[in-house]
């Protein structure tokens, strides 16, 4: 029987298509750390108070691009180049989703705007990392092997969605409502679009690596075409609303230090 839980596992018990899968999500994490760095160093005068939430998530991100080297570090086997129509952050930037790298590069302040810009980005696509790792969480949280990487980065994921929310309403409440959910809108069409596409081409990759048959491969792309035609009907709605979060300041303390994998 197909399921999530049988899909992932095929793909974690075979050394290539496990490097593949670690150097995808390694590389993501790394691009998220870097931008929210630049975006730290940025931000204007009146939103300083940000700067070690947003400093805090970068670090974050990185943290999980250590922990998924060290994954294959542990399982012996070596990163991958990241194929480029696998790269959701690089596909996400160039279709114009969150602020440009371009502008990140500058040393110039940002806007309050760029802020909303980032916080309404980073709300979609922590809603898409959050339930993926809910996901792993929920298959795997007792795995020997990804167990603890798995809860860590699943925990992070949801502080960084409430942290969202929970920016993007104090800029609401200030007068920033309309442009807020414009720019969550669009953030969200064009995100399930780029998760549809990144989800054919890496199950394409697998599907190579792992040897599936025409039938299987056929049953994987159909099932990622009914995903995403469900979110553009009306399941994006889920990434653009706007609720008080459970975790108050959940970007407020320390990073957590990633576990060591000997």
């Amino acid at each position: 029987m197909l399921s999530a839980k049988s899909l992932f596992q095929e793909i974690l018990d075979d050394d290539e298509s496990f490097a593949l899968f670690c150097s995808i999500a390694a590389g993501g994490e790394a691009q998220g750390g870097w931008e929210n760095a630049r975006i730290a160093a940025l931000v204007p005068e009146s939103q300083r108070a940000l700067a070690p939430k947003i400093t805090r998530h970068g670090a974050d991100e990185d943290k999980h691009g250590r922990l998924f080297n060290a994954l294959m570090k542990k399982r012996g086997v070596r990163p991958v180049p990241v194929p480029p129509e696998t790269d959701y952050t690089m596909l996400l930037e160039r279709g114009g989703i969150g602020l440009a790298h371009d502008r990140l590069k500058r040393d110039e302040p940002l806007t309050v705007e760029d802020i909303v810009t980032y916080l309404a980005h980073s709300r979609v696509t922590e809603q898409r990392a959050s339930e993926q790792m809910e996901l792993l969480r929920k298959h795997f949280s007792d795995h020997p092997e990804l167990g603890r990487a798995v809860r860590m980065i699943s925990a992070d994921e949801d502080n960084h969605l409430a942290y969202c929310h929970e920016e993007l309403l104090r800029f609401a409440y200030a007068g920033h409502g309309r442009a807020i959910q414009r720019t969550l809108r669009a953030s969200a069409l064009a995100e399930i679009r780029v998760y549809r596409d990144v989800s054919l081409a890496v199950m394409d990759r697998m599907g190579r690596i792992l040897g599936w048959s025409r039938a299987r491969a056929a049953l994987l792309t159909a099932g990622i075409h009914a995903v995403y035609v469900y979110e553009r009907l009306g399941g994006w709605r889920r990434m653009v609303s706007l609720r008080t979060p459970d975790r108050h300041n959940a970007l407020g303390g320390p990073e957590s230090t990633a576990p060591e994998f000997a």
